[in-house]
């Protein structure tokens, strides 16, 4: 699909997840920008504030198969991945896929199963695969995962591990609506006998295909490759970080700027394209020394730093 074509149709699609979700434009592009970069999703915020509808949302608007996993403290690994079922006709065991075989699979409250259950996502979100009793099985494509989670510090919650968190392209927070939006929300729940909103279905399959390879298109200049390079290094020696942005955010970053570039409508990269994905890429890879923890320093704030401290290159 040709850039300003998928800028188009990116367009039609947040407007379509906006006639369901309350929220900033600037969160549901973040979103996007997640699916375009061929990545996964990372929302976390407290109940309520629409974490799961925006999931739903957003596969009804891209017309994939949806499929919700209620992360809980007894859920196993087979309960995500399948298990392999005894048929007494066949005399033989047939593998029963888990809800982990869809186009696109909420992970909600993930962090409220153990990591057991949690790292049963890990080879589904990074190769698009699922091996279960030493046979693997390919997940449907395109495949991306959106996990919901709360806030850490809530009662019945896990920590994610920082292998699974790098998986995650961008993270994000929803945030409570403003006065005028909690009233239109009120307004749209007046004007429907449902309880929840109904999102037009723009695209199929094929269409998400050729979308998510818009950015391979885009041009990246050296000197941005260079640019990218050097803020995911200064993260590494900020004296607040115990363990930096790894290679594999300084991709996604790349993925990211590309992505967002194809949103805008253009054909190459911009600092600011790097600038505006640069906080929901790169925060949640870092991981702080107690004392930043301590000093109650915010993950959002050493990004800011960082983005402050590295040259900013000129384009030609």
């Amino acid at each position: 699909m040709e850039i300003q074509r998928a800028s188009e149709t990116c367009a039609d699609v947040l407007d379509a997840i906006s006639t369901a979700v309350i929220a900033e434009r600037s969160f549901l592009e973040t979103v996007l920008i997640g699916v375009l970069a061929r990545g996964h999703v990372l929302l976390e915020d407290v109940p309520g504030t629409g974490k799961t509808l925006t999931a739903r949302s957003v596969a009804t608007a891209l017309g994939l198969s949806f499929s919700r996993i209620q992360f809980t403290p007894d859920l196993l690994p087979a309960d995500v991945t399948g298990t392999n079922i005894y048929d007494e006709r066949e005399r033989d065991f047939e593998f029963s896929p888990g809800p982990i075989f869809a186009n696109v699979v909420l992970a909600d409250e993930i962090n409220r199963a153990p990591p057991k259950t949690q790292a049963a996502l890990l080879e589904a979100m990074e190769e698009g695969q699922v091996t279960v009793d030493g046979e693997t099985h390919e997940l449907p494509s395109p495949f991306f995962v959106i996990a919901t989670q709360n806030p850490v510090e809530q009662e019945g919650t896990f920590t994610l591990p920082e292998a699974q968190i790098d998986r995650f392209v961008v993270k994000s927070a929803i945030g409570y609506p403003d006065l005028d939006g909690e009233i239109e929300l009120l307004r749209r729940r007046a004007g429907r006998t449902e309880q929840s909103p109904h999102v037009e279905t723009l695209l199929d399959r094929d269409a998400v295909v050729g979308l998510r390879g818009a950015p391979e298109q885009v041009r990246v200049d050296d000197d941005l490759l260079s640019y990218m390079a050097e803020l995911t290094r200064a993260t590494r020696t900020d004296r607040l970080v115990r363990i930096g942005v790894s290679p594999r955010g300084t991709q996604r970053l790349f993925e990211a700027a590309r992505a967002h570039a194809v949103i805008q409508g253009r054909e190459f990269v911009t600092p600011d394209d790097i600038k505006r994905v640069a906080q929901p890429v790169l925060a949640h890879r870092l991981v702080l020394t107690p004392d930043a923890r301590v000093e109650d320093v915010a993950k959002s704030a050493v990004v800011e730093d960082v983005l402050g401290n590295v040259s900013v290159p000129t384009l030609d």
